[in-house]
């Protein structure tokens, strides 16, 4: 039993580690909003991945293969979503480069808006559907007592936490601040462009 926890804590660990929407959402509102902004989408981050693990642990790779529609809105609509996003995100680089103004102020975003956003963001990630719909759920098997079971996922929320609140404190020191407001609009250009390709990756790829 050890052993499918140490498993499962690395499978989930290089899920973590491998770049994706969570990963620049995270980074991207702590280097230009705030450290407590960013924890604030972490904690929805965190909230997405409960749900997706808690449906995974339910059957979500049976509920999948047996309702096919459900699995077309699920990357349909996640990737309208993630262009959604990315339209803003480039929208904000446009303003800020006709502003022409020699450094960006960092804005901070209304109460819960950055949670909101990071709930919406990890429920809409190609890479969270994918992942907890096939490669997640061949470790939990008819086997798998409850017991381990809610084990796994108070370890997939806990592990989820840790490492995003990392990249936020990370990103939030001064010297990463000092960067962003010298490159603000590329850095929002290249997160806008990167959350649009994903958007419409995953729309075309159902």
């Amino acid at each position: 039993m050890l052993m499918l926890f140490l498993t499962v804590a690395f499978v989930h660990f290089i899920a973590l580690m491998s770049p994706g929407p969570d990963f620049f959402f995270v980074s991207q509102t702590a280097v230009s909003r705030s450290r407590k902004e960013a924890m604030m989408g972490v904690l929805g981050i965190t909230c997405g991945v409960m749900v997706w693990a808690g449906v995974a642990l339910l059957g979500l790779h049976l509920i999948l293969e047996k309702m096919a529609w459900l699995h077309n809105i699920i990357m349909v609509g996640g990737g309208l979503y993630l262009c959604w996003m990315g339209y803003q995100m480039l929208r904000g680089a446009l303003k800020k480069e006709a502003a022409d103004a020699p450094a960006p102020k960092v804005e901070l975003a209304a109460g819960g808006r950055s949670f909101l956003k990071g709930l919406m963001t990890n429920l809409a990630n190609p890479k969270a559907i994918i992942y907890f719909g096939s490669v997640f759920s061949l470790f939990v098997s008819d086997s798998v007592g409850t017991p381990e079971r809610w084990g796994i996922f108070v370890l997939i929320a806990v592990e989820t936490l840790a490492w995003f609140t990392l990249v936020a404190s990370l990103f939030a020191l001064p010297a990463m601040r000092r960067g962003y407001q010298r490159l603000a609009k590329w850095i929002d250009g290249f997160a806008g462009v990167l959350f649009a390709g994903f958007g419409i990756h995953l729309i075309i790829s159902r």
